[in-house]
């Protein structure tokens, strides 16, 4: 593509994206050509007129091939952000979604609700890139946490995140299934885990069926296996009057609160929901004795 202008990059890029069925595809141009020339948008208008050079050409070429089949920008350019803040992924992670912003509504509202008189601490089961527990310890500038997963790639990633952040002196990091290895009490528990039913995986949308790990996908026949998992061990941690939120796929939500009541919890009524209506944060507190 060199020898074009950026204007005429960018306009050749939507039409080759939506030729392609790609719903987003004005966005997706804007952003590979934003990123090949380090601009933004005001900075993709103003220089509009500039013509591509051979080197730019080709790597926007590669881009749009990687864009063409499947691949979301997000992975193409390596980062995505979330809360606000910008985030490093990896292969072993998912690329975070606006959907989960709900959960770190509903923890942030949950705890400010509680009972804790002194700095939190809290705990990311399943922290991919670690998006909800810095979300939240950027809103919260007194409490630590820990996240957990149990790929080595994705804590690699999660560290990183932390570090460029300004985050690292409060947040740390440990290899564990879900909560197996941690020690409470915590004031707060969150959690993102793979909520996808395993015969529904294939029926997904490309960009998330082949480009997002199938282990952060997969919940299970029914998509409740992680939830099975990880709610009584998050139960025998948490602080009394402290709370758990986690994120719930559509239609999941009443059966993750009956799955918090048989661990002794308490669900937090109604769930919030996301933009689209789903009911997709699910929070429950654990109650002083």
């Amino acid at each position: 593509m060199s020898g074009v202008t950026i204007e005429e990059a960018r306009r050749l890029l939507a039409e080759r994206f939506r030729s392609a069925g790609i719903d987003s595809a004005d966005i997706d141009a804007r952003l590979l050509v934003g990123a090949i020339m380090g601009l933004d948008l005001t900075g993709l208008i103003t220089s509009a007129s500039h013509v591509l050079t051979k080197s730019e050409g080709s790597l926007l070429a590669g881009f749009a091939e990687r864009r063409d089949k499947g691949e979301p920008v997000a992975r193409i350019l390596g980062h995505k952000e979330f809360w606000g803040l910008p985030l490093a992924l990896s292969p072993e992670t998912l690329v975070p979604r606006p959907d989960t912003e709900t959960v770190v509504e509903l923890a942030l509202e949950m705890l400010r609700k509680g009972p804790a008189n002194k700095p939190s601490r809290i705990a990311d089961l399943g922290t991919g890139t670690g998006a909800i527990l810095l979300a939240l310890l950027s809103e919260l500038p007194d409490a630590t946490g820990i996240g957990t997963d149990i790929s080595e790639g994705a804590l690699a990633t999660a560290e990183d995140n932390a570090v460029q952040l300004g985050l690292a002196a409060r947040a740390s990091f440990i290899r564990c299934d879900y909560a197996s290895e941690l020690t409470g009490p915590f004031d707060l528990i969150v959690s993102n885990p793979p909520y996808v039913a395993t015969g529904d995986i294939a029926g997904l949308a490309r960009e998330v069926r082949d480009h997002d790990p199938l282990q952060a996908l997969d919940g299970g026949p029914d998509g409740l296996a992680a939830y099975r998992a990880l709610i009584p061990q998050a139960a025998r941690l948490l602080a009394g009057g402290a709370a758990l939120v986690v994120e719930a796929g559509q239609g999941q939500a009443r059966d993750i609160e009956a799955l918090m009541t048989e661990a002794g919890l308490t669900p937090q009524s109604p769930p919030r929901a996301d933009l689209a209506g789903i009911f997709r944060a699910v929070g429950a507190r654990k109650m002083p004795r």
